[in-house]
C-alpha cells in the first residue's frame, strides 16, 4: 500500500510544452540556430534543460549553461504562463488528498519554477513538499532529486510511488528503490517508452491511477 505519492510536473499536472518549446527556441537563436516551429522541440519537454541542449544540439556544457541563462529570461516572464492544468488534475489531487496521502513534488524543473507554477495554478495546497533542481546545480538528475526528497523528506522508497510521463521518471524512480507509475495522458510519453524501462504501472488517464493508489477512505 502506498502511503506517499510523489509527482512530476511538466507533462504529468500541466501542460507546459507550449512554454519549453517556446523558451528552448529563443535560447537556440541567442546562438544563431533558427527554429521555424517550435513544436519540433518536444524533446526539451521532460529532462534536463542542459542535457538537452548538449545531447540534441552539440552543445558544449558551457554553452549549455548560457543557453539555460537565456532560456530563463523568456520562461519566467513569459514562458512559466503558457501552461494549462491538465482536465481532472485538481479533482484527482483534492480525492487524493482527501484520503490521507502525503503528495509531493519530484520535478527536473529549476526549484523557483516549481514553486511559480504551483503558486499560478493554484496547486500548492496540495503538496507536503517541494523535490527539485537546486540552484547550485548539485541536483542533476530525477535519481538526484529523489534520493534528496527521500532523506530530507524521510520517505520509504517501497511504500513511495513516483508518477510521471516520461523514461526519465522511471529510471530515476528505480535507481533510488522507488516504484513508477507511467502516465500518457499529457501526450509527451509513449506507453512503448514506459514498458521499455519497466514502469510498474502504465495509467492513460486519472481514473486509472486513483483505482491504482487509493487506499480505503470514506
Amino acid at each position: 500500500m502506498f502511503t506517499t505519492l510523489l509527482f512530476d510536473l511538466d507533462g504529468t499536472l500541466t501542460d507546459s510544452g507550449e512554454g519549453i518549446m517556446r523558451c528552448a527556441q529563443y535560447a537556440l537563436a541567442h546562438f544563431g540556430i533558427q527554429v521555424a516551429d517550435y513544436r519540433s522541440l518536444r524533446c526539451f519537454v521532460g529532462p534536463p534543460l542542459e542535457d538537452s541542449f548538449i545531447d540534441f544540439f552539440g552543445f558544449t556544457s558551457e554553452q549549455a549553461d548560457e543557453a539555460v541563462r537565456v532560456y530563463r529570461e523568456r520562461y519566467f516572464t513569459t514562458g512559466v504562463y503558457e501552461n494549462k492544468v491538465y482536465p481532472g488534475t485538481v479533482e484527482a489531487l483534492t480525492e487524493l488528498q482527501r484520503c490521507g496521502f502525503r503528495m509531493g513534488i519530484g520535478s527536473s524543473k529549476n526549484l523557483p519554477m516549481v514553486l511559480e507554477v504551483l503558486r499560478y495554478f493554484d496547486l500548492d495546497r496540495f503538496f507536503d513538499f517541494k523535490a527539485a533542481r537546486d540552484e547550485a546545480g548539485t541536483l542533476h538528475t530525477k535519481a538526484d532529486v529523489l534520493r534528496s526528497a527521500i532523506e530530507r523528506h524521510h520517505l520509504d522508497p517501497a511504500t513511495t510511488l513516483m508518477i510521471g510521463d516520461r523514461c526519465h521518471d522511471v529510471e530515476g524512480a528505480h535507481a533510488v528503490g522507488m516504484p513508477a507509475a507511467g502516465i500518457l495522458w499529457g501526450g509527451y510519453g509513449t506507453r512503448e517508452e514506459m514498458e521499455l524501462y519497466h514502469a510498474e504501472y502504465i495509467v492513460e488517464s486519472w481514473e486509472e491511477l486513483l483505482e491504482i493508489v487509493k487506499k480505503p477512505c470514506v
